[in-house]
């Protein structure tokens, strides 16, 4: 599929200043794991640059306060929700944008991300040059991933909600019953930095990457996010950490594909600390009561179509990052429904 729209849009939101907002006069409301806003709901008209001339009056909160939101620094001014209905705030009758816009133009009902972090990059102009990345509206760019598309169903449309049938640590099945991975859910989100996993995921995981990481010890800190791991700039010892894969659902019966996640992912590089002659790092795996969050760490090695249209979401390998990330695989798995899956890989396909 062409690209639809290429999405490169900086917007400034003040409504005392448009002639065509409306106020709904209804407030908002919004908490998060971590920080919250609240604002007033009204409809505007909004348009997007660098795509074709259309118009959409689409619903808008404006922010009137926040609490640990916005990054300090980031000049953020907004979010875009792309979720569904389901989960609008206040409630599930406010039409989130997304819809508005499919239903007022001809833009199909799909949108494709490509996220470029800095934890591949060697030096710090890579760093700079590669952080950034693409939002197609509408399409797929097939000049931002190399390799196929895998696709995994939308289990429910909420969340971008999937099914993960089992995940790895360095080729080791953590041998849990699929339940605990998505456990209460599984989502793929891209406004959450971390890959979040349920308590016994995560205790299981972690203990898997400390085994295969045992030439080093790291405080008790790390592994809960708390603290920074150090080394002098550019010996930063990737090799002694594992990589992570995570097996989805795919869309022939009975069938699954591996993303694997790699150190340099799930590593987040951390800037601004005491000495600039070291490279430091966050551990970016995260315990979480409300499920499996793919987060940006998986998102980074990866180019993410949100077919909404057909009910799945697609991942192939990122050009950002091709020679390094892998979308591997074909495997055979036994019926999954109500996830209580064993798998077997038989053999395994590059893509």
């Amino acid at each position: 599929m062409v690209p639809f729209i290429y999405l490169q849009a900086h917007f400034t939101l003040c409504s005392g200043w448009s002639s065509t907002y409306r106020d709904l006069r209804k407030g908002v409301y919004v908490p998060y794991t971590q920080g919250k806003w609240e604002g007033e709901l009204g409809t505007d008209l909004v348009s997007i640059p660098h795509g074709p001339n259309v118009t959409v009056r689409a619903n808008i909160a404006a922010i009137t306060e926040s609490d640990k939101f916005f990054i300090n620094g980031s000049n953020w001014e907004g979010i875009l929700g792309l979720a569904y209905a389901e989960i609008a705030r206040p409630d599930d009758s406010l039409e989130p944008f997304f819809d508005s816009l499919v239903k007022q133009t001809h833009v199909p009902n799909l949108f494709s991300l490509q996220l470029c972090g800095a934890g591949f990059p060697l030096n710090q102009s890579e760093v700079l040059a590669s952080v950034g990345g693409s939002m197609i509206i509408g399409g797929i760019d097939h000049s931002l991933y190399t390799g196929s598309l895998w696709y995994t169903p939308i289990r429910r449309e909420w969340y971008y909600e999937v099914i993960i049938v089992r995940v790895e640590i360095n080729g080791q099945d953590l041998k849990m019953d699929c339940k605990e991975y998505n456990y209460d859910k599984s989502i793929v989100d891209s406004g959450t930095t971390n890959l979040r996993l349920p308590k016994k995921v995560f205790e299981a995981a972690v203990k898997s990457i400390k085994a295969a990481s045992s030439t080093e010890k790291f405080p008790d800190g790390f592994w809960l996010g708390e603290q920074l791991v150090c080394w002098q700039a550019g010996t930063t010892p990737w090799n002694i950490f594992p990589v992570i894969s995570l097996y989805l659902m795919g869309e022939v019966t009975n069938q699954s594909f591996r993303i694997t996640i790699l150190p340099q992912q799930y590593l987040r590089p951390v800037e601004d600390v005491a000495t600039s002659q070291d490279d430091c790092y966050k551990f970016a795996i995260s315990q979480s009561s409300t499920g499996t969050v793919m987060g940006a760490v998986i998102m980074e090695g990866f180019y993410v179509v949100f077919d909404r249209a057909r009910k799945r979401i697609g991942f192939a390998v990122s050009a950002c990052h091709g020679e390094s990330a892998r979308a591997e695989g074909l495997g055979s798995v036994s019926p999954y429904f109500p996830c209580q899956t064993t798998v077997s890989i038989p053999g395994s396909l590059s893509v």
